[in-house]
């Protein structure tokens, strides 16, 4: 019988590295980080939300900068969400939050769109122009009232 230690060893190795880079990429795609960027909380209150989930992107122009990490019921029964972004950004305070759907029946997600003011969203400060999710059964719902209060006109 011959030793086939060293050939064990390699296939050993490689199997422990397999799996360490499917752990590292199934907690990346979770949403976790090993402590990356440095990150400033943001909140923003929205009278509906459509479906919007904690670690769903935040995205400026298209490019993921941080994501949802809760959502609450604030006391006037607005949603209220918390999100990182990364504290590198410099979010004027007459910025705006949207949460908009990516694809016709996508995943939703915050987009934010820089206002031009000259002072600075800190960390812990509320964004003030929000624009709710438009959710697609009470569009279509409103369409068919409109229609049959239209026809029973007639």
């Amino acid at each position: 019988m011959r030793n086939n230690t060293g050939r064990d060893i390699a296939v050993g190795l490689f199997v422990i590295a397999s799996l360490a880079a499917i752990a590292y990429l199934a907690l990346q795609l979770g949403g976790l980080s090993f402590g990356g960027e440095e990150t400033m909380r943001i909140y923003a209150n929205f009278d509906e939300i459509g479906g919007l989930k904690p670690r769903a992107p935040v995205v400026v122009a298209g490019v993921r900068v941080g994501q949802v990490d809760s959502i609450g019921l604030a006391e006037d029964y607005r949603a209220r969400v918390a999100f990182d972004v990364e504290s590198r950004l410099e979010l004027p305070v007459d910025s705006s939050a949207s949460i908009v759907t990516s694809g016709v029946l996508g995943d939703r997600y915050i987009s934010l769109q820089l206002g031009g003011d000259d002072l600075i969203l800190a960390d812990g400060d509320d964004i003030e122009f929000v624009e709710s999710a438009v959710v697609l059964e009470r569009l279509i719902g409103q369409l068919i009232h409109n229609t049959n209060i239209d026809s029973s006109k007639e």
